[in-house]
């Protein structure tokens, strides 16, 4: 991707594991100045639940890698009504059930999954720069894989405790222990994988959201992208 131009909109890459505030604060931001957003991670869900729906042993690399391409995925850019469609059906609720987050990082480690994802990633923050204010695009490799020369680069981190309390209430489940648990499960699969795995890039500035409200965070971000602008 090439770097920021004049008169194109403004990319905002956020990475980081998962309770550490990225969905919240990138759609706050996002509605803050009229940008574009884009859940990445959704596509990576919709993906999977498209695959355990059909019967694909997601634990077999190359059953995976031999229909990647069969469904269709479609996500909305809107903060305040975030879509992700497959083959036309709404799974926005179906993607964020217990089958799907057991499964993802498998599915998401497989190099067809994410050079198929990534270049659809790619395209779609190219139009929202060319069509709009730009984009607030969040995950675990838009800082170094999708969007490595993002204007505005953050890496949300927070406290295994903290996480786990989010987490556990976007859930609604008291087992805050086992969410933790299930959260370090997926920090060891995401940042081992051999391909494009969650890691912080030095030029990521690195924000600790374990003790701020989510206004606060998103007040820092917006201040970023409004210095950003300016140069």
């Amino acid at each position: 991707m090439s770097a920021q131009g004049s008169t194109e909109g403004i990319v905002v890459a956020i990475d980081g594991p998962s309770g550490s505030g990225k969905s919240s604060t990138s759609k706050g931001v996002a509605k803050a100045r009229d940008l574009r957003y884009l859940d990445t991670g959704a596509m990576y869900r919709a993906l999977t639940w498209w695959m355990l729906d059909k019967g694909v042993d997601v634990h077999d690399p190359a059953a995976v890698a031999a229909v990647v391409e069969r469904p269709e995925i479609t996500m909305g850019t809107d903060p305040s009504a975030p879509a992700v469609a497959v083959d036309g059906r709404d799974v926005a609720v179906e993607i964020r059930g217990k089958d799907v987050t057991d499964n993802v990082s498998a599915v998401s480690a497989v190099p067809e999954v994410r050079d198929l994802l990534v270049r659809v990633q790619r395209e779609i923050i190219a139009a929202a720069r060319a069509e709009s204010a730009g984009i607030v695009v969040e995950g675990r490799d838009i800082t170094t894989v999708v969007a490595p020369d993002a204007p505005v680069k953050l890496y949300l981190t927070a406290s295994a405790e903290a996480r786990a309390q989010r987490r556990s209430k976007e859930v609604r489940t008291s087992d805050v222990a086992g969410t933790q648990a299930d959260l370090a499960r997926r920090d060891r699969l995401d940042s081992n994988r051999a391909h494009s795995p969650l890691t912080r890039t030095d030029s990521a500035t690195e924000l600790d959201t374990t003790g701020l409200t989510l206004d606060e965070v998103v007040a820092l971000v917006v201040k970023l992208v409004d210095q950003a602008r300016e140069r």
